[in-house]
């Protein structure tokens, strides 16, 4: 990523910011290296559509994956005004890394063996789980096998439902809408039954204003999903963003962003993961 140089007063500016800021670097930006202050720019890969978790509004950026995203930033030497946000969609995160169009990524980014042959990861900092979302005073869904013959929605294109049905509920009527606003405007209707992707993913959709207190998450855990903070292969950055994290979990303002995030819908989190500490 290519930055600007700095004035003789911002590189002033700069001197004071690295020697008050712990885990500021002094490397180039080329690098990857995560030195901030002047006008410089670090540029971060989120999720632009899951309420609760990565979210472009008119006001601007929202959700977990944000909150986190701007505590490393911040802990790598960046303010708030000084983060470029990119859309990170699930197909294109590791060409984006790959190309350097981002620095990090923080998208509901789940670790795993074939992802970590293509970029390196910071983390995990969230366990998340596959489950499923149900209206709330709907008493029938108390296991996984009691999906069968519901109607089990998910988006076009998730493998999510599909496990469901191969794994734990062959019976289930498998329904694809084109997006998971558009599967709980079924679900609220009674057109279908039940909704699954990742548990932070559903929290985050039933805590919108609109939707508090109609469903609820069926608690089930059936996959773990390692949330982590993916890199380009080899960057310095990995160890910086990883003591970032321990740090926004020691300070507990990790707590803070779930609750803030997640709490309306009553989401039962795991604690933070230890860094490296990937559940299978």
């Amino acid at each position: 990523m290519k930055l600007r140089k700095v004035s003789a007063a911002a590189a002033a500016a700069l001197v004071l910011s690295i020697t008050a800021t712990a885990c500021g670097g002094d490397g180039d930006s080329d690098s990857g290296s995560g030195s901030g202050g002047g006008d410089k720019k670090i540029t971060v890969g989120i999720k632009f559509d899951q309420p609760g978790v990565g979210q472009k509004t008119p006001q601007g950026y929202s959700g977990f994956d944000v909150d986190v995203a701007t505590y490393v930033a911040k802990k790598l030497g960046y303010s708030e005004d000084q983060i470029e946000w990119k859309e990170a969609k699930s197909a294109d995160r590791e060409t984006m890394l790959q190309r350097g169009d981002v620095d990090f990524i923080a998208a509901s980014y789940s670790i795993t063996p074939e992802r970590q042959e293509k970029v390196d990861f910071a983390g995990p900092y969230l366990l998340a789980h596959q489950d499923v979302l149900v209206r709330a005073d709907d008493s029938s869904i108390k296991s996984p096998s009691d999906l069968n013959s519901k109607k089990l929605c998910s988006v076009t294109g998730s493998t999510s439902a599909q496990n469901v049905k191969d794994k734990l509920a062959p019976e289930a009527d498998l329904q694809q809408y084109p997006t998971y606003s558009a599967c709980l405007t079924g679900l609220q209707n009674k057109a279908i039954d039940a909704l699954t992707t990742d548990d932070s993913i559903l929290a985050g959709y039933a805590s919108q204003d609109q939707f508090k207190g109609k469903f609820k998450l069926g608690g089930f855990k059936m996959t773990n999903e390692n949330y982590g903070i993916g890199v380009k292969k080899g960057s310095d950055l990995k160890d910086k963003i990883n003591k970032a994290l321990e740090d926004m979990v020691s300070d507990k303002s990790w707590d803070a962003a779930v609750k803030a995030n997640f709490g309306p819908a009553n989401y039962q989190n795991e604690p933070a993961p230890k860094i490296g500490d990937i559940k299978s």
